[in-house]
């Protein structure tokens, strides 16, 4: 049985900037230090996004400090769900995607820089979350790099490197997979064009999800 390991930011939904307010509302309470910028988020985990932006207000943050962090942000999504449905988005073929895969006995769970309730909240409020393992995923809370992600996701789902599928919009979600050698359908649906994640090293880049058929061909048949 296939594995399929799914970005969440750009690859099923777009925040469209709710999603940095809610960083900086957790950032402030966790820091008592207004976000004034924010270190680079395109496929970096949280953990790391959350140090990295410290330096750049002049703060040395530990461990302790992000799980603070965390709970503010988790604090965030609940109370803004509302309006992060409202302003944000199911990206196009998102749900039927999802909803073929499943259809086609595909199992599917989360391998993402977020932290688990983040993510959880983003997918549920689109109602994105239903054919999702949430048990097997690996979140931002983990690891710091995305190839661990990914391992400790394949490790707890007892399913070989051979039998998943990552499917994300980043270079770095391209190299994760990679480094552990699952397959990576990528998709253009954030800041990187298909030629970029090509030559990043997927395996295949699509514009978008919109054609669930493909996808879920693509899937079943390991890509090729």
């Amino acid at each position: 049985m296939r594995l399929v390991l799914w970005d969440v930011d750009h690859t099923l939904i777009d925040t469209r900037g709710v999603g940095r307010e809610l960083s900086a509302a957790a950032f402030l309470a966790a820091t008592g230090v207004p976000m004034r910028e924010q270190a680079t988020i395109d496929g970096i985990t949280e953990p790391v996004i959350f140090r990295e932006t410290a330096k750049l207000h002049g703060l040395v943050a530990d461990r302790e400090d992000f799980e603070r962090f965390a709970q503010a942000l988790e604090e965030q999504h609940l109370k803004r769900a509302a309006e992060l449905r409202e302003r944000g988005q199911a990206l196009p073929g998102a749900a039927a995607a999802l909803g073929a895969l499943a259809a086609a006995g595909v199992r599917q769970t989360v391998v993402s820089g977020n932290i688990q309730a983040a993510a959880r909240i983003k997918l549920s409020v689109f109602g994105l979350d239903t054919h999702i393992e949430w048990e097997i995923g690996a979140y931002g809370e983990d690891a710091d790099e995305r190839g661990d992600l990914v391992r400790l996701a394949l490790d707890q789902a007892g399913v070989a490197a051979a039998d998943a599928i990552l499917i994300g919009d980043t270079p770095a979600d391209v190299e994760g997979g990679r480094a552990q050698g699952v397959r990576v359908i990528a998709v253009a649906s954030g800041k990187s064009s298909e030629a970029d994640l090509k030559a990043a090293g997927a395996d295949v880049a699509l514009p978008d999800l919109r054609d669930a058929g493909l996808l879920v061909q693509l899937v079943r048949d390991g890509i090729g």
